[in-house]
C-alpha cells in the first residue's frame, strides 16, 4: 500500500470516528453542520454524512425538471418527503431561484444581454405572484411534517420583504379559511448575496429569523466578476477582503438584531476559512454532503478563544 493511499484511509478512519458527534469547538460553540442538496434523491447522501440539517434545499429543481409550471400538490408531494425523511432536522428551502445561468422555456422570459443582473429569483416571484403564492402554499401545508424554513434568494431591499411577508399573510388566510393545517413556528430568512443585502442587513434582521450567505452571487456582485466566464478567474479572488468584510458585517448585524446567519455558498466548505468564519460567530454551514466530517473535525479542533483575534486580524 503506497504511503499516499494509507494516509487517505487513516483520514477516513479517524473521520468515521467523528459521526454522530456534534460540531462543538473546544471552547465549547456549537456550529450547526448541515448540507446543501438539489433534489429529494440527495436525501440518503446527507444522512450517511451525518449532517445536523440541510441548510440549503434548492426548490428550482421541480421547475428544472418539468415541461410546465408544477402544480401546488406534485410540489407539496416533495416537499413533505424530504421533511418526512429528516426527521425533524431543520430543512431550509430555498424558493424558487430560475434565471441567470437556470433558463426554463415555459417561463417565456424575454431575453437579457446582462440576466445575471435582470429578472431572476424573487424578482420573477415578485412579478408572478401566482408563482409564488403556488409554492408558499405547497410549502406551508408540507411544513407540519417536519422542521422547515424557508429562504428567499436574490434579495437586495427591505420592500421585497415586506412584499413577501404580505403574500405570506395571504396564503395563510387563504390556508386558514380552506381549512387547512401548517406549522406556526416557520422561520423566515433571506439569501444575503448582493453587496447591498450585506450592507442593509441590520433593516432586513428587523424582519427576520436569519441569513444565509451565498457567497458564489455575493463574489461576483462584489468583484464585478463573471462567475460564467472561464477567463475571469485571476480577478476573482474568492478570500478578498472585501468580501470577508461583508460577511462579518451580516455576523453583526444579525446578531445585534437577533437573527442568525449561515454560509451556504462554496466558501462554507473552503477549510481555510472555517477559523475566520468561528471567529466571526457563523452560527451554521451548510456544505456540500462529502464536506461535512473534514468540516466537523477542523471545528472540534479549534479553540475560538484562543485564535480569534489573530485571525480576525489577518483576514479582517
Amino acid at each position: 500500500m503506497t504511503a499516499k493511499k494509507q494516509e487517505i484511509e487513516k483520514q477516513n478512519e479517524l473521520l468515521q470516528q467523528l459521526k454522530g458527534q456534534k460540531s462543538v469547538t473546544r471552547d465549547g460553540r456549537h456550529i450547526e453542520l448541515c448540507a446543501n442538496i438539489g433534489n429529494v434523491h440527495d436525501i440518503g447522501t446527507v444522512l450517511k454524512n451525518d449532517a445536523e440539517g440541510i441548510g440549503l434545499f434548492r426548490s428550482e429543481f421541480l421547475y428544472l425538471e418539468n415541461k410546465d409550471y408544477p402544480s401546488e400538490d406534485a410540489q407539496f408531494a416533495a416537499y413533505k418527503e424530504v421533511l418526512s425523511k429528516m426527521v425533524n432536522k431543520r430543512v431550509i428551502i430555498r424558493t424558487l431561484d430560475i434565471g441567470a445561468d437556470k433558463q426554463v422555456d415555459y417561463f417565456r422570459m424575454p431575453k437579457e444581454e446582462n440576466p445575471a443582473m435582470g429578472i431572476r429569483a424573487i424578482r420573477i416571484c415578485l412579478q408572478r405572484p401566482d408563482i409564488f403564492k403556488t409554492q408558499l402554499r405547497a410549502l406551508y401545508r408540507a411544513s407540519v411534517y417536519g422542521k422547515m424554513a424557508i429562504m428567499f434568494p436574490m434579495i437586495t431591499s427591505e420592500w421585497e420583504i415586506l412584499k413577501i411577508l404580505e403574500i405570506i399573510e395571504d396564503v395563510k388566510k387563504e390556508l386558514e379559511s380552506e381549512g387547512i393545517a401548517y406549522s406556526k413556528n416557520i422561520e423566515l430568512g433571506c439569501m444575503i448575496e448582493t453587496p447591498a443585502a450585506a450592507v442593509t442587513s441590520d433593516i432586513l434582521a428587523k424582519h427576520l429569523d436569519f441569513f444565509s450567505v451565498g457567497t458564489n452571487d455575493l463574489t461576483q456582485y462584489t468583484l464585478a466578476a463573471d462567475r460564467q466566464n472561464p477567463d475571469i478567474g485571476p480577478f476573482c479572488d474568492t478570500h478578498h477582503t472585501a468580501i470577508l468584510r461583508l460577511i462579518n458585517t451580516v455576523v453583526q448585524n444579525a446578531h445585534k438584531n437577533g437573527a442568525w446567519v449561515g454560509i451556504c455558498g462554496e466558501l462554507g466548505a473552503d477549510l481555510e476559512l472555517t477559523e475566520l468564519f468561528l471567529a466571526m460567530g457563523i452560527d451554521e454551514l451548510s456544505v456540500t454532503p462529502s464536506a461535512i466530517l473534514p468540516i466537523r473535525k477542523k471545528i472540534v479542533e479549534t479553540d475560538v478563544s484562543q485564535i480569534k483575534d489573530k485571525v480576525l486580524g489577518k483576514y479582517l
